[in-house]
């Protein structure tokens, strides 16, 4: 049974795993913003003492190691997000307590495996619970997803998806530093229908953004958005790229993290993500701009959580979010607040 309480807003109790990291924290203010009753649960409970979240907020400690306090740590939750990563070291963890828990799982995971594990290790078990579990519902992964099935309108599949993201910067956050250095699996793409290793070395090629980025020298770098449109998109072939300077960044070991600079406490990085959808000689594009990966993962995250608690997704089990909300409204409910966003194909731009 899933638990429902009456505190706050819409009532419903969410928790946060690692919640007093840099996404985590965006996370449980996205929820209290809407008016949700969250529950922050990290592994080291000096740290969560210190982490200065607002009254109001439950806290609690529960380490992947310990399935137990996993456990105590999601009594009374509707639905979890697991935004501590690496996620390879605490995805399984973290959703096996969540279906024993009966409840809703999300994460917000870059990693292919961990996405790809998901739904290999949990599909038939959430969809016998009637429960959603949705892996890389982030910036990289279920965004790009959304704009991939929104531009891909009523076609029912199509010869080939280019997803081109463009950041003026990356400054990034002790996990992403940790993931990369954990993160040495070979990175997939899909060719001919198929999942399949990217040839090395990646290609690189030019993507003609839109302003302020405008023409970007770009690398192949394929995130967990790989596995999740693979998922239920049917399309021949998949290539995502990345520009340069963002790469030189998170590969200068000197970038310093993230810094606030508004009241949101947002970085000043700017974003393009950019999906061009073809079959045959007719191309459709969805493209949006807005502000701060990591910020704008909790906005995005916890609209996904708001839809599943409040009944709007088609069915359950382990799923991509393009498969289960109406991706075109999900992106425009965004855009009232954190997107530019654009929608082309034949019919209308959105």
């Amino acid at each position: 049974m899933i638990a429902k309480t009456n505190l706050l807003g819409h009532g419903w109790t969410v928790a946060v795993f690692g919640a007093a990291g840099h996404t985590g924290r965006f996370i449980v203010a996205e929820l209290l913003r809407r008016g949700f009753a969250p529950i922050a649960i990290g592994r080291d409970a000096r740290k969560m003492a210190e982490a200065g979240f607002a009254s109001g907020v439950a806290i609690r400690t529960g380490s992947v190691d310990d399935a137990a306090s996993l456990d105590r740590a999601l009594v009374g939750a509707g639905a979890v997000i697991n935004c501590a990563g690496p996620f390879m070291d605490t995805a399984d963890a973290v959703a096996a307590a969540a279906l024993r828990a009966g409840i809703h799982y999300l994460d917000v995971s870059a990693e292919q495996a961990s996405a790809q594990s998901a739904f290999d290790r949990f599909g038939d078990a959430a969809r016998k619970a009637g429960v959603v579990f949705i892996p890389a519902m982030g910036f990289y992964g279920g965004f790009a997803d959304l704009l991939a099935t929104a531009a891909m309108g009523d076609w029912d599949a199509a010869d080939e998806i280019r997803v081109g993201i463009a950041l003026d910067s990356w400054h990034p956050t002790e996990g992403t530093r940790i993931t990369g250095r954990r993160n040495t699996a070979r990175r997939l793409v899909i060719e001919d229908g198929k999942l399949v290793p990217l040839e090395q070395p990646a290609s690189q090629t030019m993507w003609d953004f839109a302003e302020p980025f405008g023409r970007q020298d770009v690398s192949e770098v394929p995130f967990s958005e790989v596995p999740v449109i693979g998922r239920h998109l049917k399309i021949g072939r998949l290539r995502t790229y990345l520009n340069n300077a963002p790469l030189r960044d998170l590969r200068d070991s000197s970038t310093p993290p993230p810094v606030a600079t508004d009241e949101r406490g947002r970085s000043a990085q700017t974003f393009m993500v950019d999906v061009i959808v073809r079959k045959g000689s007719e191309t459709r594009r969805a493209s949006a701009q807005g502000r701060d990966i990591y910020a704008f993962t909790a906005p995005l995250v916890v609209e996904a959580v708001e839809r599943i608690l409040d009944g709007r997704v088609r069915g359950c089990g382990t799923v991509a979010p393009g498969e289960v909300f109406d991706a075109a409204d999900f992106l425009r409910v965004l855009a009232r607040e954190h997107l530019t966003l654009e929608i082309s194909t034949e019919e209308v731009v959105l």
